[in-house]
């Protein structure tokens, strides 16, 4: 049998990652939890592995979509000029699926799969402590590493100095690629948002067409029954109109299942990394300050110095690691497009030859 291009591609994706994948993470079995204050889904998190550092090669927790989003924030922290997978917002797909229903959950849980595989995945994030405190504590013991995290005074201190750095205009010293990077990602986000909506529209345009089409079928049925002459047509016509509406289902399907969701997921990434870039500028800015004020200073030189080198260091690993990430960011962004819009292509090619119009055309002769 001819091997499909989406195949294709999957294919050379798998024959070109190395076979050293140690860690294997599976988000399933979703229980929704009812109490005075609150209504909240948990999802059994599974984590293999043969890791050295883990006590055990196998471990089976449960999490909420707040203990997510805490690893998140927690891997920012970490790796503040490192791209964080996104996180499915509070209400993904607002007006598409209510909150709770079988789909919404089922459409979160793909998510929270691939996030967490993403982190696995990634050569620096899967080493991550806090991702591993993730993937093997009990309830508790999350609960209870949770609260050891910075203080109030040091989480104001922060703010204040991202505040500070924020507002101190354009950075002078930025290197070109980075610019190009941040002109790059501005297209890149009024690109992928214009998409995301087109996207959302034909969805509903095709949604309203199956409603549509779902009375008609049964319309023709009944009229078969009281037009002898021409009995034999309504009823082809409404076969032809079943089948149309299977094939359109399917193709609602397609389209809700693959195109929906990596189109929002790359609008969140460029969220993600607009934010990651102005981390980066926020460092540049702070040692490009620390250098005017050596410039004027007379005194206290040697100090001044000392912390000017090791923000210099501080800019030189932000930058490092910001271009390599760079780098997998936009070769996974190219990959999964071009994978997501050939699945499209292929999914309109089995419509229409579901749907063949020259049957439709013989029926009404």
């Amino acid at each position: 049998m001819p091997i499909s291009p989406s195949s294709m591609i999957n294919q050379y994706k798998f024959e070109d990652e190395p076979e050293l994948r140690d860690l294997f993470i599976t988000v399933d079995d979703p229980e929704s939890h009812i109490t005075a204050i609150e209504t909240f889904i948990t999802y059994r998190v599974v984590t293999k592995t043969s890791r050295g550092e883990f006590d055990s090669s196998e471990y089976e927790v449960r999490r909420r979509y707040q203990d997510f989003l805490w690893l998140k924030n927690k891997l920012e922290e970490a790796h503040p000029t490192l791209i964080i997978p996104p996180l499915p917002e509070k209400f993904i797909m607002r007006g598409m699926v209510e909150r709770f229903s079988d789909e919404f959950i089922e459409t979160r849980r793909k998510a929270l799969h691939k996030f967490l595989n993403r982190i696995a995945d990634h050569p620096t994030l899967t080493f991550n402590e806090d991702f591993k405190i993730f993937l093997t504590a009990q309830a508790w013991e999350l609960s209870s590493h949770k609260k050891q995290g910075p203080g109030l005074l040091s989480r104001m201190g922060q703010t204040v100095r991202a505040v500070a750095s924020s507002v101190r205009g354009a950075v002078k010293n930025r290197p070109g690629m980075f610019t190009e990077m941040n002109d790059y990602m501005e297209t890149f986000s009024q690109k992928i948002n214009l998409l995301d909506k087109i996207a959302h529209r034909i969805y509903k345009e095709e949604r309203d067409y199956f409603n549509e089409m779902k009375e008609y079928g049964p319309i023709h049925t009944l009229w078969s029954a009281s037009e002898e002459d021409i009995a034999d047509s309504l009823k082809g016509i409404a076969s032809c109109i079943d089948r149309c509406c299977k094939a359109t289902e399917k193709r609602m399907a397609g389209l809700s299942e693959n195109l929906l969701p990596i189109l929002h997921e790359y609008v969140l990434y460029s969220e993600i990394l607009m934010g990651v870039l102005k981390r980066r500028d926020q460092i540049q800015a702070e040692l490009d300050s620390k250098v005017d004020a050596l410039a004027n200073k007379k005194t206290e030189k040697d100090l001044f110095s000392e912390e000017i080198g090791k923000l210099e260091d501080k800019v030189e690993r932000a930058n490092n690691a910001l271009k390599a990430d760079w780098d997998r960011w936009k070769q996974n962004m190219q990959c999964d497009m071009r994978s997501t819009f050939t699945n499209v292509a292929e999914n309109n090619l089995r419509f229409y030859e579901e749907n063949d119009v020259a049957e439709l055309v013989q029926i009404l002769k």
